[in-house]
């Protein structure tokens, strides 16, 4: 695969349906550890837990827990919980969930930033004692427009030389709860006129009296991200600080930081590109916009990039990782086709998946030379790749259901399934023969009269004659009605929100609900389990309670017809 090596400013690629990309950051820490940098490696993964965690987590969570799992290492999972407004237990909850899922574990190393809150705030203290912070009583608006812009340098506080005495003093009466929200600020003293907006005086803590998830009303007073950051990750003697490429303009504030307080590790921060994927929104604002304007029905909801949406639709965490691999780890701006995670899940799925028939728009069929009240056991194949998963007995009765897509009155040419006249094999049963087409007073066919052979019975003629088409079926005595949820692309275009507003592209038939008729051994399919039902597709039973089945992922591209 060719790659950009342009500037990320630019307009990103597309990734095609195959090929790699390069391992730099594996590249990198084997050389580190080569050339005695670093005796081991330490790695983290600091979600927010402000929401649940969506597919380019995943590929987050691949990076830092099979970099350290590769080279020997260890993996933090820490939560970066510095903003207890936004913040809620359920998500720390999903978040663990989703990382097992995966096959990672952290064993003894969870973390929380709010686990450093006071060494942080002592730090803070060293920052202004030497000069380099100040508390700053502008509002947000004017602290804002006063940043200045890409081309024009910013305007330096009327607060920015108050001395380290009487900051001090500000910065003590804020922690002990004086002043109101948004009144004062605490801001590191870099440079208004630097050409990186992030240097120009950044935030670094702020009043906020909310009770925090863990530490109560302990603190009024909480650090902001790029502060926490940074400092977390040398208190745990991160080796590689591993983050997405949105954080490299902040890159020179975190060595700023590490370089301006007594911390006891230095680690390096690298930036990788982030996931992205057509079809798909992964901004966590649009994601909790959904969920809280009821677009979907749950962070959790199988339409949803989430990764316990994910879960629940079916998809295998092994072909989930698969497809963050495929996609790659590289330095250049990309956008994957969906196409690439679709076949993914395909292929894990096609070997593991065991295979049973379901009819999901049932029209009836009357074989009229079979004999009434009659029924047998015909033997079905479970997985035809993978000769160990064995057989299942299929049962077969005089009335059955098939697809209603399988027959047409007036067929075109190239048309070789059911129609008036046309003979057929039903999968490991007969042959069989339209005779009639019984309609409604509304000229709808309802019904299909037909005739077998007996002599073919598994699916061969003793005599060679040949058929063109297989159809699946379901004896109508021995079916189990079920719901089936056919999930379509939440989004109608493949860069959904690019003019802003992704609401306006959401997929009104992104969820079509149907009863289908399935073979009865589907009743003992369990939750979470992903099967094959025979020419359809792949479909996972669901989580709420009775037979409920969510599909997967088709047999063949959907987003090729859309295109």
């Amino acid at each position: 695969m060719s790659e950009k090596t342009a500037s990320t400013a630019e307009a990103p690629d597309t990734v095609a349906a195959t090929g790699t990309v390069g391992n730099f950051l594996w590249n990198l820490v084997e050389s580190d550890l080569a050339s005695g940098k670093h005796k081991g490696v330490v790695t983290r993964f600091p979600p927010e837990p402000n929401g649940y965690l969506h597919i380019g987590h995943a590929k987050a969570i691949y990076i830092n827990f099979g970099i350290a799992k590769e080279f020997g290492g260890r993996c933090h999972l820490r939560f970066d919980d510095t903003n207890p407004v936004k913040e809620e237990q359920e998500y720390i909850d999903s978040i663990q969930r989703d990382v097992r899922w995966l096959g990672y574990d952290w064993g003894q190393h969870l973390y929380y930033a709010s686990d450093y809150f006071e060494q942080l705030y002592t730090w803070a203290e060293h920052l202004i004692s030497t000069g380099k912070a100040y508390i700053d009583d502008q509002s947000a608006d004017d602290i804002r427009n006063n940043r200045g812009t890409l081309t024009a340098p910013g305007k330096n506080s009327p607060f920015r030389d108050r001395s380290a005495e009487e900051n001090l003093d500000l910065f003590r009466r804020m922690r002990k709860g004086e002043f109101p929200n948004g009144t004062r600020v605490l801001r590191a003293k870099i440079d208004m006129a630097s050409g990186n907006i992030n240097l120009r005086d950044p935030v670094i803590y702020r009043i906020l009296h909310a009770h925090h998830p863990r530490t109560g009303d302990a603190w009024c007073i909480y650090p902001n991200y790029d502060f926490a950051h940074g400092q977390s990750d040398s208190i745990e003697h991160v080796t590689h600080s591993l983050c997405s490429l949105e954080f490299e303009d902040h890159k020179p504030l975190y060595e700023w930081l590490l370089a301006n307080m007594p911390v006891p590790s230095f680690p390096k921060q690298t930036e990788f590109a982030r996931l992205n994927i057509t079809y798909t929104i992964l901004s966590k604002r649009h994601l909790t916009q959904f969920v809280r304007d009821k677009h979907v029905r749950g962070w959790d909801d199988p339409r949803m990039p989430t990764i316990a949406g994910l879960r629940r639709r079916g998809v295998p965490p092994e072909a989930l990782l698969d497809f963050v691999k495929r996609a790659g780890v590289s330095r250049a701006n990309a956008v994957v086709e969906i196409a690439m995670f679709d076949a993914a899940v395909r292929e894990y799925l096609n070997k593991s998946a065991s295979r049973y028939m379901a009819v999901l728009r049932p029209l009836k069929v009357v074989i009229e030379n079979y004999p009434e009240g009659a029924g047998e056991e015909l033997e079905a194949v479970n997985n035809p790749e993978d000769p160990a998963a064995g057989s299942r007995k299929v049962p077969f009765s005089r009335e059955l259901y098939i697809e209603q897509d399988d027959f047409m009155e007036n067929p075109p040419k190239k048309f070789f399934r059911l129609s008036p006249g046309m003979e057929v094999r039903l999968r490991y049963a007969y042959f069989i023969t339209c005779r009639e087409a019984v309609k409604d007073a509304a000229g709808n066919v309802i019904e299909l009269r037909c005739t077998y052979d007996p002599a073919t019975k598994g699916g061969n003629a003793p005599d060679g004659r040949k058929v063109k088409a297989t159809m699946h079926w379901v004896s109508a005595a021995h079916a189990v009605p079920a719901e089936v949820r056919l999930y379509n692309p939440l989004f109608l275009r493949p860069d959904p929100g690019a003019d802003g507003d992704p609401v306006k592209d959401l997929n009104p038939d992104s969820l079509e609900i149907i009863e289908g008729k399935l073979e009865p051994a589907l009743k003992d399919a369990k939750v979470g389990e992903t099967v094959q039902f025979e020419r359809l597709g792949y479909f996972c039973r669901d989580t709420d309670s009775g037979l409920i089945f969510n599909r997967t992922v088709g047999l063949r591209d959907a987003y090729a017809k859309a295109q």
